[in-house]
Formats: structure tokens, C-alpha cells, sequence
């Protein structure tokens, strides 16, 4: 009686019938192929690191949700990881993993305007606080120092402390403390006493892609656009939408400069491990006193008149040390041009107005109508707009960077949506997938349909690239078209060329080689996540799901019934933690081309223990072979594992069948 082997070209193909696909993979879930063969992916683990904060997110590691990650190790040597949700912006060290809020300030409002702010109710643990002309937003940040307390249950303690804006109206706002308020607290009100300091955080962004409707649209706040919002009771037009908040963070040294998209610049000063300060705005209007563990005068974060105050990107190319802002304001304008690049002198960050002794100038795009991302390479950096791409260069005086399009009529799906390993670029746009090699190449996709014609297409800049190195892998992590969160992700293998795809919920990956697994960031609760991933085998502590499922192949010629009734099973274990890993193989017959699985053959009646029905067996580190029952003209294959401590990888089995009649 005849062996038929299980052999499947690599990778998995949905751009056809199951039939049609013969031969290939066609479903899986958190698999990867190497060699050739699948396997399951690497676990990962949850990052616990303390959060140097005297706020503590309700859920999740951190506040908000987390789009960008950037590594660099420090002069001193300290591995530092920077992190920008939504909400705010932090600073990780490897060594403890605690992570330091460094969001900058946008205001301190100081006695008159805070003399007695706080109003407190009996009963409940809501203040309000009136300062004219606080321009918070709800979900703000703000901390308060020099309060005294209300005389009962709110004490200068509960006041003096870091609180989220919770509700605004005109010059009032509330928040949310520790205790609740007695009669003595409310009669105290307002109070608080006349050396209040408030410093306010910069106004928060969205966590996704929203769109506003009618009056009051977007809390009661208003709608956000940038760093600017609609004021309480404002009506905001049907249908406004409103963009999430990403970051753009970069070394300057090793120091790091970042921008929230379309706001100003912000440069954040290294110091020793455990003092850090917050960002400070680079402004000509910045007098922060530095402090003396800082050791830098407050000259250190001003600039010239024209540095930009609106900037969609910020870079610093590598081997000239230009900062380099993308999308934003002219020389001494407030409008955000969104197809401007502009730079600062060489090796200076203070100088942005042209002169005849410095290197500072600007270039605007012409194809498109905004720049989406950027990526450097080696030796050029790709501007890519909504229409085109740009190779940018370091020419020198007196012409300094030169722009050449080397690709037009694209499209770039978001700002995160590109990677870069080696000299290869490789990105999502909005209907396809791109490769730059020094010429753009559509790349193709058996899984073109199975990833676009499922897709949230109003979360866009949700979708985020990323290496994996260690695997020869390209990620892209997208929202699916029934979500608003990133649950799904589709990796092209670079080396075997080959596609798979599966389910994920992450925000943002670094594949750093700085430090031992590359570093993601999920979210609980509308807050963040730190994940170590390719870090032993299961999830976080539970156990994966990993499987992948075979096109229906035919069973000899397809033609006569086919009996199956023995496997020889060709799976390892080699990784697993468990003393007894083990995966479960299964098929599923189908009488012809189309009809239903598990179907009645030739008059059966489909039951658990019916040869003509899905049938699944338990394969463990030392099975030698399976006797099965199957029946039919065409069946899959699926093998897949559920238990902790498991890793697996599979060979190539084969099943013997005899012949079992034509009807």
C-alpha cells in the first residue's frame, strides 16, 4: 500500500481556491518557516520594571498606548529605551527596567492664577480647579506643588502629587484624588492656599484615528487636531476626523530629540542613571533654568527665531549630524507646510536661519500633498509622500542635501509603516506591498487579498513595520476591518521568500540589536504593555496557539476514494520546556472540490467516530506512528499545539492509504 508524503512548498497562499493551492500552506497562526519548514514561533514575556511616577496607570505597565521605541546606549554605557504613547513619553533603563516620565511642559502657572484653586464636595474625591486660561484637554496631565490642604480629608500630601485632568469647562477643570472629601474640606473650599505651583504636561494625543460628530465632538474638551482643540461647547463639523499620536525620537549624541507629530521640537539631556529631567522645548523663547545635576546653562535649549515650531518628523542624519525636520512651518510662519523639509546648520540644532557661514537651508517636495514617513539608508535617506519617493543625499555647499525621485505613482499605507534591513527598504502601502533596493519593485503577495480586503482603512497609521533579524523577517502589524486596535500581522521572509500571517495585539517592536530579545509594546485597558519577545515559548506565562492548516491536496489521483488508515508522524521538539510537549495533527476530508467538510461519503452518517469526519490525534516526543481513519477524494492537513512549555517543528510525515472505491 502506498506512503503519500505531506510535502508543502513554504509559505502560505490565499490568493486562489483551496484546491487550486494544492501543494501549498493555506492557514496558520503564530508559525515561521525556516528551511523551508514551519515551526512555531518564540514566546515572549511581560517586562515588570517599576514606573518611577507618583501617578499609577489603572491598568497596563505605563500610561497610554505606546507607537514608538527607540534603543542607544549612553557614553556612561547605560541601554536606554525611549518610549512615546499617547499620553506621555518615557525613558527606560535595561539595568532595573524602571521607566522615568520625562513627557516635557507646555505651562507653570504660579500665585495669582493658583491662589486658592482647589474646591472639593463632601462625599466625593472629585476637585475642581479654576485657573484662567489653563488650556488643558481631558486626559491631561498636571502636577501641583506648594498646596496646603483643605483642612479634613484633603490634605497638602493628596494635592501636592501628579493628577489626569478628568473633565474641563472654560477656565475650571476636575481630577480625581485619593480620598474622599468631608464636610471640613468642602467648607475649607475654595482653598489650597497662595503659593501654588501647577505645571502642566503637553496636551495629550489619540490612542487611534477617531471621527468627530456634532456638538461637543471628542469629549468635552472638544476635538484635538495636533496641539489644538475645539474649546468646551464648541461644535465640531460631522465627520472631522481626528488623528492618533505618534512620535518621531532620534539620538543627538546621546542625547534625544523628539517630536509628537505636528507639534515643536523637544531635546531631552543624558544624564546620570536615575536623575533624569523632562524634555525641554527647543524654542528661542526657552529660559528653563538648568539645574546643577544637569550642568548645562539655559542656552542650552534655545535656538534662533526660525526654528521650527511644527514639525510632522524629526531626523538627524548620521555621518553630517544635520537635524532635520520633515512637514513643517517656514522661516518666521506659523503654517505647517506638509511637503517642506527643512535643516539646521551642521552639527548645530540652535541654527536654522540660511546664512552665507552656515549650511541651514530648505526644499520643498513637489509630487504629492504630504510627507508620510521617512526611512534612512546607507548614504541617502527616503522621503516617502502620498504619491512618490524621494532619495535625499548630503551633497555639501553650497547645495547641502539634493532630492531625487526614484519612484512615483505609490502609495505609503503610515509613518510607521516602513523598515530597513541591510540596504533593503520594505513597506505597506494602501493596496500593496513595496521593496526598495535602489529601484522601487511592487513585492508580490500570495496573501494580498487575505491581508487588503480585510483591513480597517481608517487606521492606517496604526500600521507599523519592523524587523525580526533573527529570523530573516519582515512584520507588519495592522487593525483588521472589524477593529480599531492592531490585532493582526502578515511577515514576509526576505531570506526564503516566503509570506505567513497571524494574530497579535502590539502597538509598536524594536528589534534592537543592543538588547537580548527585540522589545514590543501592547496594551490593557487603554494603557501599555513592554513585552521581551523571542523569549521562551509561551505567552507571557499561558500557553500559545500555534497552527498551520494545508490547501486541500488530493489524496493520489483525486479521483478514486482513498482510505487512509496509518501516519508516520515527522515532528521535533527540540526548545520545548515541558517534559512532555506534544501537538495535535488533524484532517478533514472532502468528497469533491467544493463541498462541505465532513460531509457524508457515499451514504455515512457523520459522527465523532466516522472515518468521513475531522479526525485528530495526539503526536508526542516519541510517537512512531498513528493509526488513523479518514475517507475521501481530497483532505487537509493541520497540525497545531495549546500547551505550555511547547515548541515544535515539522518535518515532513506521510500517511498510507489503500484504495477504497469510486462513489
Amino acid at each position: 500500500m502506498p506512503l503519500q508524503a505531506l510535502k508543502f512548498q513554504p509559505g502560505v497562499s490565499r490568493n486562489s481556491t483551496t484546491l487550486s493551492n494544492e501543494g501549498t500552506w493555506f492557514e496558520c497562526d503564530k508559525v515561521r518557516f525556516r528551511g523551508g519548514l514551519p515551526e512555531k514561533i518564540g514566546g515572549w514575556t511581560q517586562d515588570n520594571g517599576p514606573l518611577e511616577s507618583t501617578l499609577t496607570p489603572p491598568t497596563g505597565r505605563f500610561w497610554g498606548v505606546c507607537r514608538s521605541l527607540w534603543n542607544w546606549i549612553t557614553l556612561a554605557g547605560a541601554n536606554l529605551l525611549g518610549l512615546g504613547t499617547h499620553l506621555k513619553f518615557y525613558i527606560q533603563e535595561s539595568t532595573d527596567g524602571n521607566l522615568f516620565d520625562i513627557t516635557p511642559l507646555r505651562a507653570t502657572f504660579t500665585s495669582t492664577a493658583t491662589d486658592n484653586c482647589f474646591t472639593a464636595t463632601d462625599g466625593s474625591s472629585v476637585i475642581t480647579v479654576t485657573i484662567v486660561g489653563h488650556g488643558s484637554q481631558t486626559d491631561d496631565f498636571v502636577t501641583f506643588s506648594g498646596a496646603v490642604g483643605l483642612g479634613g480629608n484633603i490634605t497638602a500630601g493628596i494635592l501636592n502629587a501628579e493628577h489626569q485632568v478628568t473633565y474641563v469647562d472654560s477656565d475650571n477643570f476636575t481630577i480625581t484624588v485619593s480620598a474622599t472629601a468631608n464636610a471640613t474640606d468642602a467648607a475649607g473650599s475654595p482653598g489650597g492656599g497662595t503659593a501654588i505651583i501647577a505645571a502642566f504636561q503637553i496636551n495629550t494625543g489619540n490612542a487611534a484615528y477617531t471621527t468627530a460628530a456634532g456638538w461637543g465632538a471628542g469629549g468635552w474638551s472638544g476635538v484635538t487636531t495636533g496641539f489644538t482643540s475645539t474649546g468646551w461647547g464648541q461644535s465640531a463639523a460631522t465627520g472631522v476626523g481626528v488623528d492618533m499620536r505618534l512620535w518621531s525620537q532620534v539620538n543627538y549624541g546621546e542625547n534625544l530629540l523628539l517630536n509628537a507629530r505636528g507639534g515643536p521640537l523637544y531635546l531631552w539631556l543624558c544624564q546620570s542613571s536615575g536623575t533624569y529631567s523632562r524634555a525641554q522645548i527647543l524654542s528661542s523663547a526657552n529660559t528653563n533654568i538648568a539645574t546643577s545635576s544637569q550642568g548645562v546653562t539655559a542656552a542650552f535649549w534655545q535656538t534662533d527665531a526660525s526654528c521650527p515650531s511644527k514639525c510632522n518628523i524629526v531626523h538627524v542624519s548620521d555621518s553630517s549630524r544635520f537635524v532635520i525636520a520633515f512637514g513643517c512651518n517656514d522661516y518666521f510662519d506659523n503654517t505647517l507646510n506638509p511637503l517642506l523639509v527643512r535643516w539646521s546648520d551642521q552639527e548645530n540644532y540652535a541654527t536654522w536661519t540660511p546664512a552665507i557661514t552656515n549650511q541651514a537651508g530648505s526644499f520643498t517636495l513637489s509630487a504629492g500633498s504630504e510627507i508620510i514617513a521617512i526611512k534612512p539608508q546607507r548614504q541617502e535617506i527616503l522621503v516617502f509622500t502620498d504619491a512618490a519617493v524621494y532619495s535625499m543625499q548630503y551633497l555639501g555647499a553650497p547645495y547641502v542635501w539634493g532630492f531625487q525621485q526614484v519612484g512615483a505613482n505609490i502609495s505609503m499605507a503610515g509613518p510607521n509603516a516602513v523598515t530597513t534591513t541591510g540596504n533593503l527598504s520594505f513597506w505597506m502601502g494602501e493596496d500593496k506591498f513595496y521593496m526598495y533596493d535602489g529601484r522601487v519593485q511592487t513585492l508580490p503577495c500570495p496573501l494580498w487579498q487575505w491581508v487588503f480586503n480585510n483591513i480597517n482603512k481608517n487606521q492606517h497609521y496604526q500600521i507599523f513595520a519592523t524587523t525580526n533579524e533573527g529570523f530573516d523577517e519582515i512584520w507588519w502589524f495592522y487593525c483588521s476591518a472589524d477593529s480599531n486596535t492592531v490585532d493582526r500581522y502578515v511577515v514576509f521572509n526576505y531570506l526564503e521568500r516566503v509570506w505567513y500571517y497571524g494574530t497579535l495585539g502590539r502597538t509598536a517592536w524594536l528589534d534592537t540589536p543592543l538588547r537580548s530579545n527585540p522589545v514590543a509594546t501592547g496594551y490593557a485597558g487603554g494603557n501599555g504593555v513592554l513585552y521581551n519577545h523571542e523569549d521562551g515559548v509561551d505567552a507571557d506565562g499561558s500557553a500559545m496557539t500555534a497552527y498551520i492548516t494545508s490547501a486541500d491536496f488530493n489524496l493520489q489521483d483525486g479521483y478514486q476514494f482513498q482510505y487512509g488508515w496509518r501516519m508516520l508522524p515527522d515532528v521535533k521538539f527540540d526548545g520545548s520546556t515541558s517534559t512532555a510537549p506534544e501537538v495535535n495533527v488533524s484532517f478533514t476530508p472532502r468528497q469533491y472540490p467544493g463541498s462541505a467538510y465532513g460531509t457524508p461519503v457515499s451514504g455515512d452518517v457523520v459522527s465523532a467516530n466516522n472515518y468521513s469526519a475531522t479526525r485528530q490525534y495526539t503526536v508526542q516526543q516519541f510517537t512512531i506512528q498513528l493509526p488513523i481513519r479518514i475517507r475521501g477524494r481530497q483532505i487537509t492537513f493541520k497540525i497545531e499545539s495549546n500547551t505550555l512549555g511547547t515548541q515544535w517543528q515539522l518535518g515532513v510525515p506521510s500517511i498510507e492509504l489503500k484504495a477504497d472505491g469510486r462513489r
